[in-house]
C-alpha cells in the first residue's frame, strides 16, 4: 500500500529526512514512532500531497504522489496532528460538507454519516454544534471525516494527543474496530504502550532516519540484552541475590515483595544454566518468567534520545 524510496526532505541546511526506505503491506496497522522532530508529520505530509520531497519517491496504492495526488487523495483519510474544524456546523453538517466535498451523492451521504457518527460514538451529538464539543470528541469528529469517502488507506498524525485517559480508550477502540474492517492505517504517537496493543508493525525514525522496522515482538526479541527475569524463591533470599550477582551474565538484581528482578543479557541456554545452578545450590523456585519489554523500552533501547 505504501512504497517509500530514499526519501529526503531539506529546509535549507536542514534535513527533515534523509534517505527513508519503508513499506507497508496493504490491511497493515503500522505503528510510526520517534521523538518529536524525528520526521514523522514530514513524512506523512507527503503521503498526504501536502508536502513535496526533496529526492526520493513515494506511492500510495501505486500512484507516485508527485504525479498523481488526485488518485493519492482518493486512496487516502488523512487526520493531521493539528485540524481545525468550523465551529458554527452541526455535527451532521460539518460530515455533509466533507461528503460534498468529495462528490458524494446526497442520498449516500444520508446513508453514511449516521454509520460513521455511530462508528465513533457520537450518534447522540448529531445535533450538536462543533464548538460545544470535548476535545474528545473532535477528534473522533475528525476521525469520522478522514473516513466519509470510505478511504482504504487512514494516516493519522497523533491522533491522540491531548487525550485525557478515557478518550484515549475510546479512540483506541475506534482504531481496533478499523482494523477489523480491513483499513490499512498509518499511525504516529507518543503513547507508547497503547500504540502497542493496536499495531502490527512498528517503524523508528530519529533525525529523518528509520533506525528500525519490523513487528514489535521481533524488536523485543532482538533487545537481549533488556531482558528482565522475574524469580519468586521460597527463602534464603538474600543468599540467592549474592550468588545472582557474581553470574556471568546478570548485570543487576532487585528484590520486592513479588521475588527477584534479574537483569539478564545471555540467551535462553544461559538462563536455563542460571536456574539449574539456584536450584542445585538448594534454592527452591516457586515461579519463573520473563518480563516482556514494552514499547516505550524498545524505543529506549533503539535510540539514541538525540
Amino acid at each position: 500500500m505504501i512504497e517509500i524510496n530514499n526519501l529526503t526532505k531539506k529546509y535549507g541546511n536542514f534535513t527533515a529526512l534523509n534517505n527513508l526506505n519503508l513499506n507497508i503491506s496493504t490491511g497493515t496497522v503500522f505503528g510510526f514512532v520517534g521523538p518529536n522532530g524525528a520526521g514523522k508529520s514530514t513524512t506523512m505530509s507527503i503521503l498526504a500531497t501536502l508536502l513535496s520531497p526533496t529526492t526520493g519517491s513515494a506511492k500510495v496504492g501505486g500512484y507516485e504522489v508527485t504525479k498523481h495526488p488526485k488518485e493519492v487523495r482518493k486512496l487516502i483519510g488523512y487526520m493531521p496532528d493539528f485540524f481545525g474544524v468550523y465551529d458554527h456546523f452541526k455535527t451532521v453538517e460539518y460530515l455533509d460538507f466533507y461528503g460534498a466535498s468529495y462528490g458524494i451523492p446526497r442520498n449516500e451521504r444520508l446513508q453514511v454519516i449516521p454509520q460513521l457518527l455511530e462508528l465513533v460514538n457520537l450518534s447522540d451529538k448529531k445535533d450538536f454544534y462543533v464548538d460545544s464539543l470535548s476535545r474528545g470528541m473532535k477528534q473522533r469528529l475528525c476521525l469520522a471525516r478522514s473516513l466519509i469517502h470510505d478511504p482504504e488507506l487512514l494516516i493519522l498524525d497523533e491522533p491522540a494527543s491531548g487525550l485525557d485517559p478515557r478518550a484515549r480508550i475510546e479512540m483506541r477502540e475506534i482504531l481496533k474496530e478499523l482494523k477489523t474492517m480491513g483499513k490499512t492505517i498509518m499511525i504516529s504517537s507518543h503513547i507508547l504502550p497503547e500504540l502497542a496493543e493496536m499495531v502490527d508493525e512498528i517503524g523508528v525514525i530519529e533525525n529523518g532516519v528509520l533506525v528500525s522496522q519490523g513487528k514489535v515482538s521481533d524488536i523485543q526479541n532482538q533487545l537481549s540484552s533488556n531482558r528482565i527475569l522475574n524469580i519468586r524463591i521460597l527463602e534464603n533470599k538474600e543468599r540467592a541475590m549474592e550468588q545472582l550477582r557474581d553470574e556471568k551474565f546478570v548485570a543487576k538484581v532487585e528484590a520486592d515483595e513479588k521475588g527477584l528482578q534479574v537483569h539478564f543479557s545471555g540467551e535462553d541456554k544461559d538462563q536455563f544454566e542460571l536456574l539449574s545452578k539456584l536450584m542445585a545450590d538448594g534454592h527452591k523456585i516457586v515461579s519463573y518468567s520473563e518480563a516482556e519489554a514494552d514499547l516505550e523500552d524498545v524505543f529506549l533501547a533503539i535510540t539514541k534520545g538525540a
